[in-house]
């Protein structure tokens, strides 16, 4: 029996990626969550004033929303290279609200009620890109929207991330990989011997222009990266296996192109490492995803967090238009073998997380995901927290969390490797 065979009859419309412009703006999504009194909540966020202040560096400019109490959560991304759209949720504009006139980088801006929610859609000008970033400021309820010129660096939480081991695909490898056309000729996928796990795929989630989640100052796209560095490591040091890493520093790669990349450098485990979000500050735990069908509320609601980076980022979304219900059906007959083996593994990890290093496990489940969905052979997406309580962010940021939270992958990888090697790992 032949338990490591992957189908070959799968047909792959190939698409060509543009190149991202370098003065593309880094736009900011994800939701960041805050704690609101019952008071609060009771009367309403209202915004009564827009201020725009340049900065003392002379290094951009800082637009911000007055706020009578702290918004309970409030959301930054890009519409396109020009436009920004804020979103401040459950609040309103006071009654005695007055326009300003925009200054600095902004060219215009307009204010819109929607379902409780006010959004700020900012123009930005042509002649001059910025990096935008949004956060709370410190001394007081308001919310700031920074716009830093091209170059400059914006008032990002700082995470120490630890040098990639000195074996690791090179950034020149890296960007002629990401640059090559892409081929889904299953064939030349598969050519190589496939009996023994000898390559392992890590990819940290989300990256450049996309910070993932952010939460309590922190963003998911170092926090990932950092944990990524020192998992490859363990693997690569003490288990003798070769790792390749989507991304070794902060830039943007589409999701399609982290499993394509998986493919051509011969992987034999995929490893997607990312943080989740939610509206509640006392979520928590960890959860490991397979490709499937979503078969809960949860479930889906996490694939369409990961999964939103394609409209919000990707220049061609339209390439994942075949991802529809008839295209899935044939993918899991085709790929039925490689779900096993997912499946096992995400198993290992999650009980890993849960009896080794105390974390609350919220199971194994099966989602979706563009990510997993162009990688062939057996893949997860790891969710190693939760940014938005408070609790967990430290543990996620901290040394201590980050070589717990790898070291339990790495025994996991060490756990499948030998059923995988012994042949043992999934049944016909």
């Amino acid at each position: 029996m032949d338990w490591f065979r992957i189908a070959t009859a799968r047909l792959w419309r190939r698409r060509n990626v543009s190149t991202v412009r370098t003065s593309l703006l880094w736009g900011l999504a994800g939701l960041l969550l805050l704690t609101a009194g019952p008071a609060q909540a009771a009367i309403g966020v209202r915004v009564t004033d827009v201020a725009f202040t340049a900065r003392s560096d002379g290094q951009g400019y800082v637009m911000r929303a007055k706020t009578t109490a702290r918004p309970e959560a409030y959301m930054l991304r890009s519409v396109d290279e020009h436009t920004l759209k804020w979103v401040l949720y459950n609040t309103t504009l006071h009654e005695n609200y007055e326009h300003r006139d925009p200054e600095g980088p902004v060219k215009r801006y307009t204010t819109t009620q929607r379902n409780g929610h006010l959004i700020f859609r900012v123009v930005l000008n042509e002649n001059r890109s910025v990096s935008p970033a949004a956060y709370r400021d410190g001394a007081s309820d308001d919310l700031l929207l920074n716009l830093s010129y091209e170059g400059s660096v914006p008032p990002v939480a700082d995470a120490s991330s630890p040098d990639p081991p000195s074996s690791s695909t090179t950034e020149e490898d890296m960007e002629a990989e990401m640059n090559t056309p892409n081929s889904r000729d299953p064939m030349a996928q598969i050519s190589r011997d496939r009996s023994r796990l000898d390559t392992v795929v890590i990819d940290p989630g989300h990256g450049g222009k996309d910070p993932g989640a952010v939460a309590n100052g922190l963003y998911e796209k170092d926090i990932v990266l950092d944990v990524a560095h020192q998992l490859g490591q363990y693997v690569e040091n003490r288990l003798d296996l070769e790792v390749v890493y989507t991304r070794t520093d902060d830039r943007f790669i589409a999701l399609e192109e982290r499993g394509h990349f998986a493919n051509r450098k011969g992987g034999d485990l995929f490893i997607s490492l990312h943080v989740n979000a939610f509206q509640s500050s006392s979520t928590q735990g960890t959860e490991t995803y397979f490709l499937g069908r979503s078969k809960t509320d949860a479930a889906r609601r996490v694939m369409r967090q990961e999964n939103s980076v394609v409209r919000e980022y990707e220049k061609n979304p339209e390439r994942y238009d075949e991802y529809d219900a008839e295209a899935f059906v044939k993918e899991e007959l085709f790929l039925s073998s490689n779900m096993q083996f997912s499946e096992e593994f995400a198993s290992i990890v999650q009980a890993q997380f849960k009896n080794r290093v105390d974390r609350r496990s919220r199971g194994v489940h099966q989602a979706g995901f563009y990510v997993l969905w162009s990688a062939s052979m057996p893949s997860v997406l790891v969710e190693l927290g939760y940014l938005t309580n408070p609790q967990e962010a430290r543990f996620l940021n901290s040394d201590r969390g980050q070589v717990y939270l790898a070291s339990a992958i790495f025994r996991a990888v060490r756990e499948y490797k030998n059923k995988y090697n012994k042949g043992i790992v999934a049944s016909e």
